[in-house]
């Protein structure tokens, strides 16, 4: 894993180094840190030895150029990722979060594509996973044929992914996004697209099979 990433600050180290070979680690330091010959002594140290140690780590495989190819790590304080995954989502591919912040974070980003009703959830470990809709088990909703059924769709399209089903995958995906291009959606998604037709959830069921059927026939 660690051969195929690199940090934002160890990209400034790698491009350093890789524009000047002979760059002594201070000089490094010191286009990282600017105003580093202003910070205590101790501090410029610290920054110095941080350049020895990514250099005598990664260089070997991070060197000339090749962290350019390799998956960036970004460090964001929570309060400012939160505004980016809204502004700039499409920036973003991957968060890796503590749990408080994480769960306002992925509400927020579930909110761009309306809400935690579509939004899929899993637990994935070394050898086990459980996939499950991030919205819990809402038993208020219980037996009303009324909420939207994506979340837990889609959280079985992600277990599909993981066993390798792609086929299957693919197959309920585009038959929910089939039906909501029809406007034939639950309540959550009514009052937030216009000319709209509002359905139960079975009835909204039984639309995403209707395409997946016809995909099946046109793809047949």
């Amino acid at each position: 894993f660690r051969d195929q990433v690199v940090t934002e600050r160890e990209s400034w180290i790698l491009d350093n180094k890789d524009k000047n070979p002979n760059l002594a680690h201070e000089e490094n330091a010191a286009l990282v840190e600017p105003g580093l010959e202003f910070a205590p002594r101790e501090f410029g140290k610290s920054v110095a030895n941080e350049v020895h140690s990514v250099l005598a780590s990664i260089y070997s495989t991070h060197g000339h150029g090749a962290w350019k190819k390799k998956l960036m790590i970004n460090d964001r304080i929570a309060d400012s990722i939160f505004q980016q995954v809204v502004t700039r989502a499409d920036e973003y591919s991957v968060l890796a979060t503590p749990n408080l912040n994480g769960d306002y974070i992925s509400d927020a980003c579930a909110a761009q594509v309306g809400g935690l009703g579509i939004a899929p959830g899993a637990n994935i470990g070394d050898g086990y996973a459980v996939f499950e809709a991030t919205h819990g088990t809402a038993p208020k909703y219980a037996d009303k044929d009324v909420i939207n059924p994506g979340s837990v769709m889609l959280s079985g399209v992600m277990m599909f992914r993981y066993l390798g089903w792609n086929e299957a995958a693919e197959l309920i995906e585009s038959g929910i996004e089939r039906t909501i291009e029809q406007k034939k959606v639950t309540y959550d998604f009514h009052r937030l697209m216009e000319g709209a037709t509002k359905v139960s959830t079975s009835k909204f069921a039984d639309s995403i099979i209707e395409n997946m059927a016809a995909a099946v026939v046109t793809t047949a």
